[in-house]
């Protein structure tokens, strides 16, 4: 395998995705702007890691740094899962998004599509980019960003379709539904919830939780990432996802009832937030069939997996924070 460089790798796709890549045999390296975090955030320090190497890099500060090691490590690949996250955050710093996601992210393109190594750029975008639609939506559904976030990455999407005509850059992107799994960060709606039950704490449902999505185990995103990375054709992009939904309030009582509590002693009912999407579904038969993908993790059978990382690692997580930390 050649060497892939993963962009984003403390990120929780980033982590997994690099314990799935050191699983196939590859040699990885992992660029972040923030230090490494603690094991329980870090899926690829769960098994044997010696074909990864780390470097604490910011695309905002450090854009040099980080063509100079491109250069040196000669990556046939490249994985970008860096982005400025959060959708409602977004509306408070809005220029700290359109910075990362949209200049920082462009310039790195622009230095990138000079490297005649790269055999393909996996482009990690996001379903925001529609904004809120009704039923399945394929990869050809036109863009309708609703906040900041959504915008800035739309921006970086359209700039990577001209990349790709212009100079045949070898792009490929993916857009993949709510991801979950082991590992992922204590703000996110289910290891949140489930961190707040243990806690006796409550957890707030913004608009009752009427929003619905579908949720994909992170490694089904992972796998299927790594067949497109292989498989693709530049200029394609492919949604992964899976085909059952389910609201946010319907998730957080399933969570409720596995840990044998009651719904209304932990939920406490607050407004939307700004901008919000009330669905976005992504029709993901383009992957299903040229790659022959399938989803293989359940939505009962993950939210288990993600109950036993979290208790394995309560007194673990209990010195994390469990908000948002923003960084422009």
């Amino acid at each position: 395998m050649d060497n892939i460089l993963i962009i984003g790798s403390n990120s929780f796709s980033g982590a997994s995705f690099v314990g799935y890549a050191l699983k196939q045999g590859a040699n990885v390296v992992g660029i972040s702007r923030s230090k490494e975090a603690n094991y329980p955030f870090l899926p690829y320090k769960w098994e044997n890691h010696d074909s990864f190497t780390f470097h604490s890099l910011d695309l905002n500060h450090h854009l040099k740094e980080i063509i100079t090691l491109i250069n040196d490590v000669k990556p046939t690949h490249i994985v970008n899962f860096a982005a400025q996250s959060m959708v409602g955050e977004s509306w408070l710093n809005p220029a700290d998004w359109f910075m990362t996601n949209v200049v920082s992210t462009t310039n790195l393109h622009d230095s990138l599509r000079k490297c005649n190594f790269l055999k393909r750029y996996i482009h990690i975008s996001t379903p925001e980019v529609y904004g809120s639609c009704t039923g399945f939506v394929d990869e050809k559904f036109p863009f309708n960003p609703s906040t900041p976030y959504a915008v800035s990455r739309a921006a970086a999407d359209m700039s990577l379709r001209t990349f790709y005509d212009t100079y045949n850059f070898p792009v490929v992107t993916t857009r993949a539904a709510n991801v979950y799994g082991p590992g992922q960060q204590l703000y996110r709606i289910i290891p949140r919830t489930i961190f707040f039950i243990l806690l006796g704490k409550k957890i707030q449902l913004h608009g009752g939780g009427l929003s619905t999505r579908s949720f994909i185990h992170m490694s089904d995103v992972s796998r299927a990432t790594w067949n497109i990375m292989e498989q693709a054709k530049a200029g394609e992009t492919y949604h992964i996802s899976t085909n059952e939904v389910i609201s946010i309030r319907e998730l957080v009582e399933i969570i409720c009832v596995k840990l044998n509590v009651k719904f209304e002693d932990y939920v406490e009912i607050v407004s939307e937030r700004a901008g919000k999407d009330l669905a976005y579904h992504l029709d993901s038969t383009k992957l299903r069939k040229e790659m022959s993908w399938e989803d293989q993790i359940k939505l009962d059978q993950g939210l288990d997996e993600c109950i036993f990382w979290v208790k394995e690692n309560l007194e673990a997580l209990k010195k994390e924070s469990y908000n948002y930390q923003h960084k422009a």
